[in-house]
């Protein structure tokens, strides 16, 4: 009974070794389906400050991920940190892949369809933001759409399924034919028609309503908040459609 325990374990680690991938990386299916990297583990290459030039200080790499580090707050944000976007303007339908975590009670998201222009001061005047957040904050609260996989502002998100603060989330965003979806941990907890009445009216209400995309454009950019607290990103990738 030993032996063929030890054997199966054997078996089991083999297996799990050679499907395991190594972080912020592409497989071969990956390559050829046309997906590429917008962040390869190492630096902030492809990543500027929103409306301005280099990431600030605050954003730095680590073990493999972007973290937002915090040690001291300038505001709402960090010091010498700042919301990031990335360099490329997506014109078209996509799809974007990442993982993220938070620390204890953190609150940030990350944005799609960014216009970078002096009318939008701030990122989220102009971006639709999927929260990245430690649900724990709103314990006992009403439903609100604040917590995590939420379009902040907007949309709920279907499930409440997220993992808590340490361990990594996966996000799958998908624009394609006037339909968006986003997966989280493999389950769909946004689905939408982005030409649906339904829709317009969620994003008029919202404080998007001024926004590009209140209009119908999708196009913008993606990226990363700093709202004071310390997060993390790995694994993000982008595929045009």
């Amino acid at each position: 009974m030993f032996k063929f325990s030890a054997f199966a374990l054997l078996l089991t680690l083999t297996f799990a070794k050679a499907n395991s991938q190594a972080l912020n990386t592409l497989s071969a299916a990956e390559k050829k389906e046309g997906w590429k990297l917008l962040f390869d583990g190492k630096d902030l290459r492809g990543w500027h400050a929103y409306g301005g030039k280099a990431p600030g200080s605050a954003w730095i790499i680590e073990q493999g991920a972007i973290k937002l580090n915090v040690p001291e707050r300038a505001g709402n944000k960090a010091k010498n940190g700042g919301d990031i976007v990335i360099d490329e303007l997506i014109t078209g339908d996509f799809e974007f892949k990442a993982e993220w975590k938070v620390s204890k009670f953190a609150n940030s998201g990350i944005f799609f369809f960014v216009n970078e222009a002096a009318k939008y001061p701030n990122m989220h005047d102009t971006g639709l933001e999927l929260q990245v957040i430690d649900d724990k904050i709103y314990d006992g609260a009403k439903e609100n759409t604040h917590r995590a996989s939420d379009f902040f502002g907007i949309a709920n998100a279907r499930l409440r399924e997220g993992k808590p603060q340490g361990e990594w989330n996966k996000i799958h965003f998908i624009v394609k034919k006037g339909r968006l979806i986003v997966y989280q941990d493999e389950f769909i907890v946004q689905e939408h028609d982005l030409n649906s009445a339904d829709w317009k009216q969620k994003v008029a209400k919202s404080g998007l309503k001024a926004a590009p995309i209140a209009k119908g454009s999708y196009a913008g950019r993606i990226g990363l908040q700093d709202w004071g607290s310390t997060v993390w990103y790995r694994n993000v990738k982008l595929k045009k459609l």
